[in-house]
């Protein structure tokens, strides 16, 4: 093997077979902190958390529970005057945990996995393929024609691999964060699931008349896509422009290059420095994203752009508006990267071990 990334001479569909198991094992594991930051970042924007075992919750215009009290909540049979709503502050990572647990259950942690691997699976099944595919074809093409550029390959090939990926399966982002964004008020409820978010998304009630025709209503499934391009393909630039030399500089710091130990530690510490890294550096506009794809204002959804969305962050709440929720997100995103890019190397690296040892024998 000549280099970290080889081809393998695989098929797309062994490539996409490969990227998907990789996103299906980093989706499950890396899940509660994608809900931490999204609480975090929901709270900035004015979502109001209630506590669930001190307050009775009463319905706000946002997708909280309706009007219901909880067995604490006894004042009001003591004649004294009933607890109203009393909204807490997600303080931190831990702290977000903490009462997710205490308030939610254990398992509120992976709200949304379904959402996360019916979007990772497919993503990463387009984004990987796409990537190999695009960068080996621009890094013959630059060798070839122009030198100078072939540096820059990975950084395009990223780009426009994500943007293709992004735009296909965005719906199911949308509802993802919006699963993870907004809790039930009662424990042990159903909560709905991705196509019912979805439907919820397209057919809410309104008042506003231009928004009469169901037709015209598909478009909210793509609220936010902007801000979500605007993130991820900043992301997948700095991160594969990171990755690529890391990688080839570690594999060439190896002993053996081509043994399963060098490409799983080369792929997973270079993944984990790049996509740290480019989670920290492209932090505010995943702020910007939460913060569209939660907006309840229809007609408000559909006008706001990324522009607008970041400069109301920095009036708001300034730098450290811009960057809430980083401490999730970059340590999510360092293992994420690096567990996805490793495991699709080492599939590959299995993939065609097992097709050419017959001929070695």
């Amino acid at each position: 093997m000549s280099s970290p990334s080889s081809d393998y001479n695989l098929s797309l569909y062994e490539r996409a077979l490969s990227a998907a198991g990789a996103a299906f094992l980093s989706a499950i594991i890396v899940n509660p902190l994608d809900v931490a930051k999204t609480r975090l970042q929901a709270q900035a924007a004015g979502v109001p958390y209630q506590n669930l075992y001190s307050t009775c919750h009463f319905e706000t215009n946002t997708m909280l529970a309706a009007a219901r009290c909880f067995p604490s909540c006894y004042r009001s049979l003591l004649g004294e005057p009933p607890c109203s709503p009393q909204p807490f502050q997600y303080k931190g990572t831990l702290d977000v945990f903490h009462k997710v647990i205490q308030q939610e259950g254990f398992t509120r942690l992976w709200r949304g996995t379904g959402a996360s691997l019916a979007l990772a699976v497919p993503t990463v099944g387009i984004y990987m393929p796409c990537y190999d595919i695009f960068r080996n074809y621009m890094e013959e093409s630059t060798n070839k024609n122009a030198p100078s550029m072939t540096p820059y390959v990975p950084l395009v090939a990223g780009s426009v691999a994500r943007s293709l990926a992004c735009v296909t399966c965005y719906p199911v982002e949308l509802a993802r964060t919006r699963m993870q964004a907004f809790k039930d008020g009662q424990q042990g409820t159903k909560l709905p699931g991705v196509l019912k978010t979805l439907v919820g998304v397209v057919y809410a009630d309104t008042s506003t008349k231009k928004l009469h025709s169901s037709f015209s209503n598909f478009r909210f499934l793509w609220t936010g896509l902007g801000a979500q391009l605007s993130r991820d393909v900043p992301f997948s630039a700095v991160c594969w422009a990171t990755l690529e030399p890391v990688r080839r500089g570690l594999l060439r710091m190896s002993d053996n290059e081509s043994s399963l130990a060098s490409i799983l530690g080369a792929n997973f510490s270079a993944g984990f420095v790049a996509g740290s890294l480019a989670g920290a550096t492209t932090c505010p506009l995943d702020v910007a994203k939460t913060r569209r794809q939660i907006e309840k204002d229809r007609v408000r959804a559909l006008t706001m752009t990324t522009r607008q969305t970041l400069v109301e962050i920095w009036r708001d709440g300034g730098i450290k508006g811009l960057f809430t929720g980083v401490s999730p997100r970059v340590a999510r995103a360092g293992p994420s990267v690096g567990i996805v890019v490793s495991f699709y190397e080492v599939v590959k690296y299995a993939l065609y071990n097992r097709r050419h040892q017959p001929c070695e024998n």
